[in-house]
């Protein structure tokens, strides 16, 4: 599997999804972020799995009133959402 495998960004998101409730931010913050990396590299930059990190990434910010780094986030993670629903539905393109 290796350190770089969609399994372990998954598990990485869990961990920095449970120190984002308990609001250890900058906890949670790297983990998002590796996950991100591994995803963007394993499934690419515009994948369904990318865009939900990505958005789970602009909750982080937006709790900690990071309102501009929280928008990019969540208008990356909105990009990718609407073409991948396009792409998976042809009633929706």
């Amino acid at each position: 599997m290796g350190p770089n495998h969609v399994e372990v960004a998954i598990v990485l998101e869990a961990l920095a999804l449970l120190y984002y409730k308990q609001r250890k931010y900058a906890e949670a913050e790297p983990l998002y972020k590796r996950s991100l990396t591994i995803l963007e590299k394993a499934l690419g930059p515009d994948h369904f799995e990318t865009a939900t990190c990505l958005n789970n990434l602009a909750l982080l910010y937006e709790d900690q009133r990071k309102y501009d780094e929280a928008e990019s986030f969540f208008k990356r993670a909105l990009s990718i959402t609407e073409k991948t629903l396009r792409a998976d539905n042809p009633r929706l393109a």
